[in-house]
Parts: C-alpha cells; sequence; structure tokens
C-alpha cells in the first residue's frame, strides 16, 4: 500500500495529507464497517475506506471517514489504494454466485508490497462447518461447506491465509453466523407469510447482534492470536423456528406458518433450504476470552429490545 507520489483525487483534501498515514482501513464499510469506525475513531485513530460511488464517498465523510474510490470488481481501479495502514478490516461481501472469492483476490493484489498492513481482519461465516448435525461447534471443527456461499467463503479464508504467510501479515478470522440488530430483522420475511419448519425438526441457529459483532472486530485488530479463528456468536442458539417466532411476537406480526421438513423440500427455494439443512450450535468460548469480549446482548432477549433504539 505504498503511498502515492501525488495526491489522489480519491481521497478527501479535508480529511488527508499526502505524507500521512491512515492506520485503518475498512473495505465494504456497510453496517457493520461504519460501527467499526465509530469504535476506532473513539480510540482515536483516523479510519478510511474503500468507496465505489460518488454517494457513498459523500456519506463516509459525513461520518469523518477519508474516502478511497475504488471497485473491487475492477482491478485497475485499486491502483490508488494507498495508505500506510496498520489494520485492514475486509467486510466485504463476495460475489452472489459461483465458488470463487475474486474480489478478495483484487485486494490482495492491489496491495503494495513495501507497505503492508501488519494485520487484516476477516468477516467469514459460520456455514463454513456445513451441517453438524447440531452438535456443538469449536473452531477446530473440520471445514465442510455445503453450500456455494459458504463454499467462496472458504475459498477466501484459504487464500488470505496463504497470502499472509508469504507476506508476514497477521490475520483473524471470525466466522459470523446471522447477524440482528436495527434494520436486520426479517420483518418483510414474516410480513410475507413464508412458512418455517415445526419446532421439532428444525435446526440449530446460531446469531450475533450487531453492535455485539462491531466489538469482536475491534477487538480482534487488538487482541486476536495471529492466525486465529474465532466463532463470533453469542453463545445461546435456538432453533431457526423459534428465531422467527420471537421476532414476528416482537413485531407484533403473526408468527408465520408452520409446515414440515418434506414439505419445505417441496414448496421453498434453494436459498432458504441452504439453511434449512445446517445444523450447528457454535461456541463462542474462544472469542470471549482471547478477545476479552463482554456481549451486551448474549441472547434474545436482551438484543431485540436494542433492534428499535
Amino acid at each position: 500500500m505504498k503511498q502515492s507520489t501525488k495526491l489522489s483525487t480519491a481521497l478527501s483534501t479535508e480529511d488527508h495529507k499526502r505524507d500521512s498515514d491512515i492506520p485503518v482501513l475498512i473495505i465494504g464499510c456497510g453496517d457493520i464497517g461504519t460501527r467499526v469506525a465509530a469504535l476506532e475513531k473513539a480510540a482515536g485513530r483516523q479510519v478510511a475506506a474503500l468507496s465505489r460511488s460518488e454517494t457513498s464517498r459523500l456519506n463516509l465523510t459525513q461520518r469523518g471517514i477519508v474516502a478511497v474510490m475504488g471497485d473491487l470488481d475492477n482491478l485497475d481501479s485499486l491502483h490508488e489504494l494507498p495508505l500506510k495502514t496498520k489494520v485492514i478490516y475486509y467486510f466485504a461481501p463476495p460475489p452472489s454466485e459461483g465458488c470463487d472469492e475474486p474480489r478478495l483476490t483484487a485486494l490482495l493484489a492491489a496491495l503494495n508490497e513495501d507497505a503492508l498492513a501488519s494485520r487484516v481482519v476477516y468477516i467469514s461465516t459460520s456455514g463454513v462447518y456445513g451441517d453438524c448435525g447440531g452438535a456443538w461447534v469449536t473452531e477446530e471443527w473440520p471445514v465442510n461447506p455445503r453450500s456455494d456461499r459458504a463454499r467462496r467463503r472458504a475459498v477466501a479464508e484459504k487464500r488470505l491465509t496463504e497470502w499472509a504467510l508469504v507476506h508476514n501479515v497477521d490475520t483473524v478470522i471470525l466466522r459470523v453466523p446471522g447477524i440482528y440488530g436495527p434494520g436486520r430483522l426479517p420483518a418483510e420475511r414474516i410480513r410475507r407469510g413464508i412458512p418455517v419448519v415445526r419446532e421439532d425438526e428444525s435446526p440449530w441457529s446460531n446469531r450475533i447482534h450487531a453492535d455485539d459483532l462491531a466489538q469482536a472486530c475491534f477487538q480482534a485488530a487488538r487482541r486476536g492470536m495471529a492466525g486465529g479463528i474465532y466463532n463470533a456468536s453469542d453463545g445461546n442458539p435456538t432453533t431457526m423456528t423459534d428465531y422467527f417466532n420471537r421476532v414476528a411476537d416482537f413485531l407484533g406480526l403473526p408468527r408465520p406458518p408452520v409446515i414440515s421438513m418434506e414439505e419445505a423440500r417441496n414448496t421453498l427455494g434453494p436459498g432458504i433450504l441452504s439453511f434449512l439443512e445446517e445444523s450447528k450450535r457454535l461456541d463462542n468460548r474462544r472469542m470471549l476470552e482471547e478477545l476479552e469480549i463482554e456481549l451486551r446482548y448474549p441472547n434474545l432477549s436482551r438484543g431485540l429490545p436494542a433492534c428499535l433504539e
């Protein structure tokens, strides 16, 4: 990430001087990224983020974040990736199709070897474990993705890890289940009356509140073990059906209709089925202990009321 000899037009001139370092770079500065940026700024660090549109640039600038223009789907646009950074947070989603992760590959190719960050924090998915039959899953559980969305993340984990070993960069990977929080509840699905499977057939599902995930990312940049992998979950899984019912009750909506798993396989789309056919309970003790986190929302009873704040 060698600094350019001229000031990139991608950077806000109000927030950036040519000879300054910006210690934090966020790739994929959406909901979680802006929460992490706020934590980093509160800790006194200047933050930059990749932006691929003028609207996004203005939004970042209004939040006090230096906007760096570039598009992960266009490698040529990343030639100005600037800034000597200490930490890169990679939160950008992979493409919606296929089993590869070209966006992360493009970023790694664009980084200048003369000024690499010392640490990359990557948000992956707990889907890389595949179906675990409802077992409690630690980070030692073998990776066995069953869906393309999980295969893309597994490829990204492997590629990032191999790149980091070659370039002597620390990585920390957070394997994240469903994220909930303000604006992140499945209200529209419930309103549409999409069925859930019977409680006795429903798989275990895991989740984490957006604020707690941001805290986990922030702490991973500071306390995570080099090469460490962490299950970023609240540690209190429930069945998927229980989750949708509790959200419906919380929002004052009718509970979803109930069908059997056999009916679900005949009526629901492949995207929903990919979640129904995986069951696991994430053990989050390594995250709590090594990252020294005290969750604000360790269960739905605590977390759902915070979704309307």
